[in-house]
């Protein structure tokens, strides 16, 4: 078994053989969980195991840089290049130009954007340029002035502000060439 990065941790017997440096061809079935193939299993009178998040489907590419800025975590005052996917579970105060951004219920970001495809369960609060589609889900907020490609909102969804709609084109012309729509 390969040594910690940082340094020996003390182990008891029942983690040392499904740590992640054993091989998965080598870890033993736990109890209630997931077996060696990633398969769930669940012995009788156990709770139902839970599928780790490192499982989730993931819009980001294989390979793609990603940042996640976890729950309490302020990032404020930067601006963010080169990242395929940006997710928010705490509050990010940025500039940034990416290929996806997925803010969570908790999560808020404020400032500028320029995205291929927005995932809003959080708030959004600034410039918001979507090249292909926007999604806010029911718990979602937008404000501010938003640009898009394609819009999904779900019941429940708000989107405030000025609201532009315009394929990858005709994003980067004037707002006067623009059909505009003014909600509050």
């Amino acid at each position: 078994m390969a040594t910690p990065f940082f340094g020996k941790r003390d182990m008891d017997s029942s983690s040392s053989t499904n740590s992640p440096a054993t091989p998965t061809h080598l870890r033993t079935a736990p109890a209630s969980g997931y077996n060696s193939a990633g398969s769930a299993v669940q012995t009788p009178g156990s709770a139902p195991a839970l599928k780790p998040a490192s499982d989730a489907p993931s819009t980001a590419h294989e390979g793609g840089s990603k940042l996640t800025v976890g729950p309490n975590i302020k990032l404020k005052g930067v601006e963010i290049t080169d990242c395929d996917t940006l997710v928010v579970e705490g509050f990010v105060e940025a500039t940034m130009d990416s290929r996806v951004m997925q803010i969570a219920e908790q999560g808020a970001f404020k400032g500028s954007a320029e995205i291929d495809v927005a995932e809003i369960r959080g708030e959004f609060n600034g410039n918001l340029t979507v090249r292909q589609k926007l999604v806010i889900y029911s718990t979602g907020k937008v404000t501010g002035t938003i640009r898009y490609g394609k819009l999904v909102i779900e019941e429940g969804g708000q989107l405030a502000g000025e609201i532009l709609f315009g394929a990858i084109g005709t994003l980067s012309k004037p707002a006067a060439a623009v059909p505009a729509l003014k909600t509050a």
